[in-house]
């Protein structure tokens, strides 16, 4: 794809500096970048390459101020490092997106609905009274279940799995693999010492702008419905249970465990291999570091947690210092000990 500096400042809401007419065809690092290519400049700490830059043009800041003349255009705005990350969404939209049409074979019910400029891989199946919208993306492969709703601008990519009633947001996207709407780990001990399983019958809800990681799996609530809120982001092989919810704009890293019933609030942070036993409410803000046990409720707003189990960050530092220093405070325990005593009699 090839645009001109003038049509990216543009999508930018950017000014111009230089000539707005040059084609751009790729995107590249500042000290790599080669003529067709737009880079940006975030880190002061790469500002002499924007003077030796082969890039056909350059996003800067609106405040920087040149040291020396620069051979590339400029697009000045307010945050280079956000405005790249819009052209990034923006690019990644126009190059995923473009496919339109339908592969064949590929099923669709005669009940189901979907809006226009779509696209349906080979071997993707749509169940019955599913409402699809508009400019939905179903690479090859997706299931999905009946009495399915997916907004606008949804992407499912490969092997997606969506069970019945699921509800998915607008720009929303769900990686290969990932299992949304599975049932919800729930099964009664019987006095004989087996377990009864207990019917899962909620569904998941996801809002707009979720994004669902590789071989992710969200499981259906008992009842009501598992809640991902706007804007929460899941990463590839996280296990959500039934009837949790995720806050809005919360993000949780790769192999982390989430237990039934808990509720996580907005823009929290829980870093890899995080568990969380159930029936817990996280506040607002909390991060939780990698590997650290969450057993109790966190009610206070923007607390740092780590360890496991997980307790403050300060306070688990400080332990964790203090352990490491466990042998040498015992040695001098014992010194302590000896001198203490009192001398034989003889």
């Amino acid at each position: 794809m090839e645009f001109t500096v003038g049509q990216i400042a543009e999508v930018l809401q950017g000014t111009v500096e230089g000539d707005a007419a040059q084609p751009v065809n790729r995107l590249a690092k500042i000290e790599e970048a080669q003529a067709g290519s737009l880079s940006f400049l975030s880190n002061l700490k790469y500002e002499p390459h924007l003077y030796t830059t082969q890039a056909t043009v350059v996003i800067v800041s609106r405040n920087l101020e040149l040291k020396k003349p620069v051979l590339a255009a400029l697009i000045r705005v307010d945050d280079p490092y956000t405005s790249f990350t819009a052209l990034l969404e923006f690019y990644q939209q126009a190059s995923r997106t473009g496919k339109r049409g339908v592969e064949e074979p590929a099923y669709m019910a005669a009940s189901a609905s979907i809006g226009a400029d779509h696209y349906r891989g080979a071997f993707s199946y749509i169940g019955e009274n599913c409402e699809i919208g508009e400019g939905v993306v179903i690479f090859p492969h997706v299931f999905i279940g009946d009495r399915v709703k997916i907004g606008d601008g949804t992407i499912l990519y490969a092997g997606a799995k969506i069970y019945a009633e699921t509800v998915i947001g607008q720009r929303c996207t769900v990686h290969a693999g990932a299992v949304v709407g599975s049932d919800g780990f729930g099964f009664a001990p019987q006095p004989d010492g087996s377990y009864r399983t207990i019917p899962q019958i909620g569904n998941v809800v996801l809002e707009d702008n979720v994004s669902i990681g590789a071989n992710a799996t969200i499981d259906c609530a008992t009842l009501g419905s598992t809640i991902i809120r706007e804007g929460a982001k899941i990463d590839n092989l996280v296990q959500l249970a039934h009837n949790v919810e995720v806050g809005r704009h919360t993000v949780i890293a790769s192999q982390t465990g989430v237990s039934g019933s808990t509720k996580i609030g907005d823009f929290c942070v829980l870093a890899g291999q995080v568990g969380m036993a159930g029936h817990l409410t996280l506040a607002n803000r909390t991060t939780v570091t990698a590997q650290s046990g969450v057993g109790k409720s966190i009610k206070q707003e923007g607390v740092l947690l780590q360890g496991s189990p997980a307790f403050g960050l300060r306070d688990s530092l400080r332990a964790n210092a203090i352990f490491r220093h466990l042998p040498e405070l015992e040695r001098r325990l014992r010194l302590l000990e000896q001198q203490a005593q009192p001398p034989e009699k003889h």
